[in-house]
């Protein structure tokens, strides 16, 4: 998803080499785009060593990185649709604003379906959605 994103963007080259992240390397073809989206905080990884380069996305992980990519903008009084997104959860404002952006509209029956693997698929849709 980061690298969809760090393309999105043009491919800038990150400002630092600094790598904080045990499971990223030099060598690897997603590295530019894991030091540029840490620097712009689009993500911190896993933990504070770990980028889980190996991991899945869920669906809340990917609006949240579309929501940082985007700046984190306010979401107003957005009401929430979805029983599966709970006010202060980590997601919530993300979700809220992909919503209300159109980026999307849940999985149905209420619900945002928040830790569902995120397909290839869904995230080009999001992505197409977001920059559209």
């Amino acid at each position: 998803v980061v690298t969809f994103l760090w393309h999105a963007a043009g491919s800038p080259e990150p400002k630092s080499t600094v790598n904080p992240f045990a499971d990223v390397t030099a060598s690897d073809w997603f590295y530019k785009s894991v030091l540029w989206a840490k620097e712009n905080s689009i993500t911190a990884g896993v933990s504070d060593t770990h980028f889980g380069s190996n991991e899945s996305c869920t669906r809340a992980q990917v609006v949240t990185f579309l929501y940082s990519a985007f700046g984190k903008p306010d979401i107003g009084g957005i009401d929430n649709p979805f029983s599966d997104v709970p006010a202060n959860a980590w997601y919530a404002a993300p979700v809220l604003w992909a919503v209300n952006n159109g980026i999307t509209s849940g999985i149905g029956g209420g619900l945002f379906g928040t830790n569902t693997v995120c397909s290839r698929a869904q995230i080009v849709t999001f992505l197409y959605q977001a920059y559209n």
